[in-house]
């Protein structure tokens, strides 16, 4: 991680903030009964406030790439490269978006490519708008239901006996639900700005969100990060890449782990016809 570091930083610095690789925001050791541990904190991808109803982790690679049957009882299963094929799953921005983003991701995988690192995955999250509509309109319904007929002229909790909720939608947030990154803004700025964009993004805290273009087939916010950026390729990693060439095959183009050059490649290629 220290290695990386110094490589990280002047990058960072020189892509002026353009770039979905993760936001590190603290390191940290911890001793418990004379054991270390290490821990990187890292900024979330997801949004705090908007659902996230689907979870991708996308390699590029096709080899034992799908989801197994217990992660998919989970209420959020990350599910992965197969599943998003088989699925037809797209990812609509439309033609500029997708240059500028593969614009980035290339620039990302260039950069850890000459760093020898591989087996990151582009984490994706999808928010889909008509189905957050949806629940919200049933929670309200449940909610009117549990108070009617209780009195809500009480007005201790927030000054005016009305609900901060109501009239945001999918898209309230609590105050004082969360704590936020060292560059966001306070709580209450999160709940006054939320109401300020009517596709739900915040963009001083979705700083991955990217909107579903306007002919896109439905209305989804997409959730986009490089995550798992430490994994170097040395001899664990070439020992790997041997023992699944003897097990899939030689000509096995989608075994996940294989040299930095050609992951990179596969990786981007698969994430252009992923992207419309």
């Amino acid at each position: 991680m220290h290695s990386f570091l110094k490589h990280y930083h002047p990058y960072i610095v020189e892509r002026h903030g353009k770039t979905l690789l993760p936001q590190y925001l603290g390191m940290y050791r911890l001793t418990v009964d004379g054991v270390e541990h290490y821990m990187v904190a890292m900024r979330n991808v997801f949004s705090n406030h908007l659902r996230t109803h689907r979870k991708f982790d996308l390699k590029g690679s096709t080899v034992d790439r799908e989801a197994s049957d217990k992660e998919r009882e989970k209420d959020l299963p990350t599910l992965k490269d197969n599943d998003f094929v088989k699925e037809g799953m797209k990812i609509y921005i439309g033609d500029d978006a997708k240059e500028k983003l593969i614009e980035t991701l290339t620039a990302d995988v260039e950069f850890l490519t000459k760093l020898h690192l591989m087996d990151y995955s582009l984490l994706l999250g999808v928010h889909d708008c008509t189905r957050a509509e949806q629940e919200n309109s049933e929670r309200i319904e449940q909610e009117d239901e549990d108070n009617n007929g209780v009195d809500d002229d009480d007005d201790s909790e927030t000054g005016s006996g009305v609900d901060i909720r109501q009239g945001v939608g999918d898209r309230w947030c609590m105050l004082g639900s969360m704590t936020t990154p060292p560059d966001s803004p306070h709580a209450a700025l999160m709940r006054e700005t939320s109401l300020q964009y009517e596709t739900g993004i915040v963009p001083e805290l979705d700083i991955y969100a990217i909107p579903s273009s306007e002919n896109a087939p439905w209305k989804e916010i997409y959730f986009l990060a490089i995550i798992d950026v430490l994994t170097h390729y040395g001899v664990r990693k070439q020992a790997a890449k041997a023992a699944k060439t003897v097990k899939y095959g030689a000509n096995v183009d989608g075994i996940s782990t294989c040299d930095p050059e050609q992951y990179g490649k596969r990786f981007i290629e698969f994430l252009s016809k992923a992207i419309e």
